[in-house]
């Protein structure tokens, strides 16, 4: 009898992986009923007669994702191939967020989205296809730099609510204060009182982060003259989102420079559906494994390199 099952479940398996053939049509020509052939669909995979593979580069990435959002406990993550030129990862994750967010977009009822600032936010928002939501809010959750760069937060909200065709708010001020005494000043003023209560408000986020090399935009242009990477490192610091410096675990370090900072406390990051954040780049390891690790974020988008080694600094590697 053994025999017999053992040679049905492969005719069923043989009809179906290699001729093509449906469950229904199966279980007609076997003379058998279609929950049979479904049940021993099933034996064949799980005992190892039927395995699957799949042929193709982006199959590592799904794994990776899936590894992700269990480890992280994320609501989601996209993995992206690496490119071979490291100068082209911000562009391949900032087009795969673009396709993330206008999924998003269409999906969900979205009356306010947050936005940072930095290169793979600049990227996702060339790619992002051009809608038509005039309800929708982006709403810079920091403030800017003093000059003109692309790159900025104003320009970064801006350029998103003309794709869209939305509203757009700014956090009208520096990213940082001279003290933290002059930021209790600004941030007591009703306009960013009421700022401040918009930004709680959003629906969805969207952030990247920084490292301490000078490849971080806020270390080569942000950052106040008399703070030094030198002292943030010794303060433990392994990067920043939204200009507020982390440590490995994701808390804020006991620095100055983060009591002079003009954003929204990373700590309500927590209070908003959907938080993104899209970051690649080796150079990103840690800041991202301390974002992930603080539970700042519930979408990440990253290159698969990067994620692999996220992984395994979340794994104690």
């Amino acid at each position: 009898m053994a025999d017999e099952d053992e040679q049905l479940r492969v005719r069923v398996a043989w009809l179906y992986f290699m001729e093509g053939l449906t469950q229904a049509d199966i279980a007609a020509r076997l003379g058998i009923t279609r929950l049979r052939a479904n049940r021993l669909l099933g034996e064949a995979r799980e005992s190892g007669l039927v395995t699957i593979r799949v042929n193709s580069p982006l199959a590592g990435c799904v794994e990776l994702e899936r590894e992700l959002v269990r480890g992280a406990g994320l609501k989601d993550a996209v993995v992206v191939p690496t490119p071979d030129d490291p100068e082209q990862v911000t562009a391949a994750i900032g087009r795969a967020t673009a396709e993330y967010l206008a999924r998003h977009l269409g999906e969900n009822r979205v009356r306010g989205i947050g936005v940072g600032w930095g290169a793979t936010l600049r990227e996702t928002i060339r790619h992002l296809r051009s809608a038509n939501l005039s309800e929708l809010s982006v709403n810079s959750m920091m403030g800017g730099l003093t000059h003109g760069l692309e790159l900025n937060t104003f320009e970064i909200a801006g350029e998103f609510a003309r794709r869209i065709n939305g509203q757009c708010n700014y956090l009208a001020a520096p990213i940082y204060a001279g003290s933290p005494r002059s930021r209790d000043t600004i941030l007591e003023q009703d306009v960013f009182r009421e700022t401040f209560q918009r930004l709680a408000t959003n629906d969805v986020a969207l952030m990247s982060v920084g490292d301490l090399s000078r490849r971080s935009l806020l270390i080569r242009y942000g950052l106040p003259r008399d703070v030094t990477v030198e002292s943030l490192r010794a303060c433990g610091a392994v990067g920043d989102i939204m200009g507020t410096f982390l440590d490995a675990s994701g808390k804020p370090v006991k620095h100055a420079v983060n009591r002079r900072v003009i954003a929204l406390p990373v700590d309500r990051l927590r209070d908003i559906a959907t938080v993104i954040v899209a970051s690649g780049g080796l150079n990103k390891t840690a800041i991202l494994a301390a974002a992930l690790r603080a539970r700042l974020c519930s979408v990440v988008v990253v290159d698969e390199a990067t994620a692999r080694a996220v992984l395994g600094v979340l794994r104690g590697g």
